[in-house]
């Protein structure tokens, strides 16, 4: 059952399809963990919820280029779930249980009859909700992969193309996981519920791996037009809160929320007025959200407090040497350098190792830093590499080499924005300008 058609009075342009697609698309990506993990807590399905969280979609999609776009329209997609959710429960006995233990009577009511006794028990304990969602995804009968891309699927509103893009890996792959992964936890009557206190540390990392790459999605767009998704590093921050809200013992926790406080407050100083990308180094500090960095710091200290640096609480505490520098040369490379060096014992990938060559060069030369970066191996189809390379051959003043680096980093990535600002310094350098 679909809600009422929104009062025109409250929506009184009915915009075009393309606009109707875009604008249902940015409130999925804000709202889609919050109706999902409400309906999965009535459900107990975490793929009957999405399923149901979709056909909301598909409704907005009908719906709204006829009628125009309701004032609220999140609310319009959670109270068209929660409908199609009732009409389900009442075609499925086995759904019928859990409407009893919930004490709503829906069965023997009318159609839209109890409906805000529904929404009430339906709404309670949000935040609950998520986390129970967060660590369903995680379940350990899932493989690590399945458990990241569910979740972030499920969590961020992170599309399978998306998914496919951040693990380099193809987008049928992807969607078999999710399938899978949702099957699985059907047929193993996975619990939607947080889980015992022996299990979480174990669970614990798969949880904030998840919420950082939502973040990274956001604050560095993979494709499309967008250099940013704001949305998504909002989500990912709030989930980060809230998990160090949950285990303020837990060191790495707070880091990762440290860490995500931090590069928050970068946001809206990495587009210049055109939307173009603004690196780091060129970027106004003025623009930096002061309230976040402060958040930041002070998460780090809990992060310190609750025991040994691990990743997270490193790459937060590199974070905060930018964020204490008022100016781009005031930054302490050195101990830039130093933190990565430790990061790179801990966690060797070849992503850090081309973020401590980076550091490298600012500390001991681009010399120093192009040699290491060119013993990094694993990094094929990696953009951001032959950028870096670019960078140092232009500081070694090899410029024929680093405007070659720079279209071969401009044709690898799938990013608008960020592909036209690679092409722009390449004929900069072509130029002489």
């Amino acid at each position: 059952m679909i809600p009422p058609a929104p009062d025109p009075a409250a929506a009184p342009d009915a915009p075009s399809g393309p606009a109707v697609a875009a604008r249902v698309e940015a409130v999925w990506r804000l709202e889609s963990a919050r109706i999902v993990a409400g309906l999965a807590r009535l459900v107990r399905d975490v793929g009957l919820a999405e399923e149901l969280a979709q056909d909301a979609v598909l409704a907005a999609l009908e719906e709204w280029p006829v009628t125009g776009v309701p004032a609220n329209p999140g609310g319009w997609l959670m109270l068209t779930a929660k409908h199609r959710a009732i009409d389900r429960l009442r075609r499925d006995d086995r759904l019928a249980v859990r409407v009893r233990e919930l004490g709503l009577d829906v069965l023997r009511r009318e159609p839209g009859e109890g409906v805000a006794d529904f929404d009430a028990v339906l709404d309670q304990g949000v935040k609950d909700d998520l986390l129970r969602l967060i660590f369903t995804a995680c379940h350990p009968a899932l493989t690590p992969p399945s458990q990241v891309a569910l979740s972030l699927r499920l969590l961020g509103g992170l599309s399978t193309e998306e998914i496919a893009r951040a693990f380099l890996v193809p987008e049928a792959t992807v969607a078999q996981r999710i399938v899978r992964a949702k099957r699985t936890l059907a047929d193993e009557g996975v619990p939607f519920e947080i889980p015992p206190v022996e299990e979480q540390a174990q669970r614990l990392q798969t949880v904030l791996g998840v919420v950082y790459l939502i973040f990274n999605e956001g604050y560095t767009a993979t494709q499309g037009e967008g250099w940013t998704r704001p949305e998504l590093c909002h989500e990912a921050l709030r989930l980060a809160r809230m998990l160090a809200a949950w285990a303020p013992e837990q060191a790495e926790v707070h880091g990762l929320a440290a860490l995500l406080e931090i590069q928050s407050s970068r946001l809206a100083a990495r587009l210049g007025p055109l939307g173009e990308p603004v690196p780091l180094l060129e970027q106004n500090r003025g623009r930096w959200d002061q309230l976040l960095i402060r958040r930041g710091f002070t998460a780090l200290l809990r992060a310190r407090q609750a025991g040994a640096p691990g990743p997270y609480v490193l790459q937060a505490a590199i974070a905060a040497c930018h964020a204490r520098a008022g100016r781009a040369e005031d930054t302490d490379w050195p101990a830039i350098t130093a933190l990565y060096d430790q990061l790179v014992r801990l966690t060797p990938t070849p992503v850090v190792q081309l973020n401590r060559a980076v550091a490298v060069g600012m500390t001991r030369g681009p010399a120093e830093a192009l040699a290491l970066v060119d013993a990094i191996r694993g990094l094929d189809g990696y953009h951001p590499l032959p950028s870096v390379r670019a960078d140092l051959l232009l500081r070694l003043g090899r410029a024929e080499e680093a405007e070659a680096e720079l279209r071969r980093a401009a044709a690898l990535t799938r990013n608008t924005r960020e592909r036209t600002t690679l092409l722009t310094r390449a004929t900069a350098i072509r130029t002489g300008t």
